[in-house]
């Protein structure tokens, strides 16, 4: 019994691609939690404030059957005022949402084009979606625009989909919005833009990178509130009519037990925050700035001026050599492999948060730096 599953895993293994869970170790350059809220002392007492108020930890069953609470509603009202949409929909998280919101809005006859290295939850939901779907090259507006032309030509007629993350998870680059914007209002296309790691760090007041398009009629914007908001679940951002069929049609939201009202009143608390103080992202800037300096000055590498740094090493058992070497030294970085990331681009990923401090950082780079001096001179795989 199991035999295929435990031959997967054996496969894994020899090609060092076997995950496994471990515990948190070391200063923290792996995480999400770009503005150190999630073991905040201020969403400790935003938790306390909630519960001493009745809202219940859990909601009973799904948002259609008797889990709708005042807390989801009251989230999803301000959120929508916050990010400047007409009105949004609260998730449990964010792949759920991304499935749902591709597995939904796009109808048959429609086409998806996405960027080549969109998330894998927007793959699931492609693949259960009835539009047809293609990628474009990352980051090329240009290539979006022939993918739309090109199936117009073949006798296309439904609507075109444009899906991008504002800001990459993996390679910390921005998307060019205001083009795929512009291409999406010639062609009459909605533009999908996932925020998830943009969303309290980044445009203005921390709304994301595509503050400046929202609320427009084709614009949909996925916020993600486990990752700088410190909390967990996610919201859509979306025009009114688009979340009454996401309501009605999209399975993942019907039939799933509603969020934790606990959990949107906290989510609430951390928008305010994010809102009303904006020293944790102007501290978050800074320390990218003198990371930026530092990976120059100690490394000679350029890096993205984000939150998210990859240093790409191409060969798995490098990522992994340098990721232990510093693991064993209190810096949890982890190695990326594929199929995260393509093929040959194995990678260190760096997040940058406010759990650590510059002088971190600059210890961090002086022990990093001979690593990859040592890997990226050539050194033989053993």
């Amino acid at each position: 019994m199991h035999e295929a599953h435990k031959r997967s895993l054996q496969a894994l293994a020899r090609r060092r691609r076997l995950r496994a869970l471990a515990p948190r170790a070391g200063l923290d350059f792996s995480s999400n939690d770009y503005l150190a809220l999630a073991n905040s002392e201020a969403l400790r007492h935003a938790a306390r404030e909630a519960l001493d108020r009745g809202v219940p930890p859990g909601s009973g069953g799904s948002r259609l059957l008797r889990g709708n609470d005042p807390e989801h509603e009251a989230l999803e009202a301000e959120a929508a005022t916050y990010f400047g949409s007409e009105t949004a929909l609260f998730f449990g998280g964010g792949f759920a949402a991304n499935t749902a919101l591709f597995g939904t809005l796009p109808q048959r006859g429609d086409l998806i084009v996405h960027d080549a290295l969109i998330h894998a939850s927007v793959h699931d939901g492609m693949a259960i979606s009835r539009a047809e779907h293609c990628a474009f090259a990352h980051n090329d507006a240009n290539a979006a625009e022939d993918a739309i032309t090109a199936w117009r030509r073949s006798g296309g007629t439904g609507r075109a989909w444009i899906a991008v993350e504002s800001l990459y998870s993996m390679d910390g680059d921005t998307a060019p919005l205001d083009d795929l914007a512009d291409i999406a209002e010639r062609h009459d296309a909605m533009l999908v833009i996932d925020e998830a790691h943009a969303t309290g760090v980044l445009g203005p007041g921390g709304r994301g990178l595509g503050a400046s398009l929202e609320g427009h009629d084709n614009v949909v914007a996925l916020h993600t509130c486990g990752k700088a908001l410190g909390v967990s679940g996610a919201l859509i951002t979306l025009p009114t009519v688009l979340r009454d069929y996401m309501v009605n049609r999209a399975r993942p939201f019907i039939y799933a037990t509603a969020p934790s009202p606990l959990v949107a009143a906290i989510v609430r608390s951390s928008l305010a925050l994010v809102n009303e103080a904006p020293q944790r992202r102007e501290r978050l800037a800074a320390l990218v700035s003198h990371f930026g300096a530092e990976l120059h000055r100690q490394c000679g590498l350029a890096s993205t001026g984000t939150h998210i740094v990859p240093i790409i090493v191409q060969r798995d058992e490098r990522a992994l050599r340098i990721a232990n070497a510093l693991q064993n030294d209190g810096f949890d970085v982890r190695a990326i492999r594929p199929p995260t990331v393509p093929e040959g681009t194995a990678r260190l990923r760096i997040s940058l948060t406010l759990n650590v401090t510059a002088d971190d950082v600059t210890r961090l780079i002086a022990r990093l730096a001979p690593l990859l001096e040592e890997t990226l001179s050539g050194e033989t795989e053993p």
